[in-house]
């Protein structure tokens, strides 16, 4: 070792000869470590919808609510999807991916309509606002821990094969 190491150098060499396929995990685990901050706009927003959809207004509004919290979740969709610089090939998607979005979906169905009639059986003034506080709660403390748990074994999903 008497020869001297430049730092920048190896690092810049480091780079330029990694593996491509390296990257894309990398910038996945990225994406998927930043837990719920991610997802705290979304509660949000459907914290935001349930609370308004249990208030009595005329059926009209309730159609505006609708369309106004899918058109939010569909520009954070659009959003999320042009921050970041990695597009996968559909295969790159195993099957923990897709069992936890249809989970998410029948959880946080299940807990809706649990929560509504739980809050319609007890007579709760402003149930609404506890139904959206339960859901919302529920959705963030279950998402985060499981998307990390689907996206965790695809750096080595190439490799098995």
């Amino acid at each position: 070792m008497g020869t001297p190491v430049d730092a920048e150098r190896a690092w810049a060499d480091l780079q330029r000869i990694r593996v491509p396929q390296e990257r894309v995990y990398d910038e996945l685990e990225r994406c998927t470590v930043t837990g719920r901050r991610g997802y705290l706009p979304i509660a949000a927003v459907m914290w935001v919808y349930l609370a308004v959809s249990g208030l009595d207004l005329p059926p009209w509004s309730l159609w505006v609510v609708l369309v106004a919290y899918v058109g939010a979740l569909a520009a954070m969709g659009v959003r999320s999807s042009r921050k970041s610089r990695v597009r996968l090939h559909r295969s790159r998607y195993t099957w923990r991916v897709y069992a936890v979005f249809g989970v998410a979906g029948v959880l946080g169905g299940a807990s809706i309509v649990l929560t509504s009639w739980l809050v319609e059986w007890a007579e709760i003034p402003y149930g609404s606002l506890v139904q959206a506080t339960i859901c919302a709660g529920l959705f963030l403390l279950f998402t985060a821990p499981a998307n990390r748990w689907a996206f965790a074994p695809m750096r080595h999903y190439g490799s098995r094969r």
